[in-house]
C-alpha cells in the first residue's frame, strides 16, 4: 500500500504546504551532504572542487570559484583543507610565477571514486533538469521572495554545502 504523501498536488497552496516543500528540498540537500562527508571524510563543497581540479587539470583557483560560482576566498579556503589532506597538488606558474596550477593527486583520485551522487550537489543536479521556462520562473518566483527576507546578496557565493 502506498503512503499519501504529505505534499499532495490536489491541495490548495499555501504558505505552509510551500514551507513543507523548502523543508523536503534543504532535507534533501543536507542529506546528500551529510552522506557524502560520513562516506568520505570530506565536506561536499571540498569534494566538489576536487572533482573540478579532476577534471581541468591545472586549473587556478580563480577558475575552482568560477565553477562552483564563490568567491574566490572561498575557493581558496575549499583548496587550502584538499592540501593540508594531501589530495591535490599546486604549482606556480611557468611565465607568471603568480599563477598557481592545481593538479589532484592519486588519493584525491582514489577519494572521488567512492562519491555517490553529483559531486556538485543534488540541487544544481535537479535545477540543471528543470526545464528552461521553469527555471527561469523559479528564478523570478526566489528572486521575490529574497526581497520579501531582505536576504543578504553576499550568502549567494556560499555553497551550500557550508551552510
Amino acid at each position: 500500500m502506498k503512503t499519501p504523501s504529505v505534499l499532495s498536488d490536489d491541495d490548495a497552496t499555501t504558505p505552509a504546504k510551500v514551507l513543507r516543500r523548502f523543508r523536503v528540498v534543504f532535507n534533501a540537500v543536507r542529506t546528500h551532504f551529510r552522506d557524502i562527508e560520513r562516506h568520505v571524510g570530506l565536506g561536499g563543497a571540498q569534494v566538489w572542487a576536487l572533482s573540478l581540479i579532476k577534471e581541468s587539470p591545472g586549473i587556478s583557483i580563480g577558475g575552482i570559484a568560477m565553477g562552483m560560482d564563490i568567491h574566490q576566498s572561498t575557493a581558496s579556503n575549499l583548496i587550502k583543507t584538499l592540501l593540508q589532506k594531501e589530495l591535490v597538488e599546486l604549482k606556480k606558474g611557468v611565465e607568471d610565477k603568480r599563477s598557481v596550477n592545481l593538479r589532484i593527486l592519486p588519493a584525491g583520485s582514489k577519494l572521488l571514486q567512492k562519491v555517490t551522487g553529483p559531486f556538485e550537489g543534488v540541487l544544481p543536479q535537479a535545477l540543471s533538469e528543470l526545464h528552461a521556462d521553469t527555471l527561469k520562473r523559479l528564478d523570478h518566483d526566489l528572486q521575490e521572495l529574497t526581497v520579501l527576507l531582505k536576504a543578504d546578496e553576499s550568502a549567494a557565493e556560499i555553497p551550500l554545502a557550508d551552510i
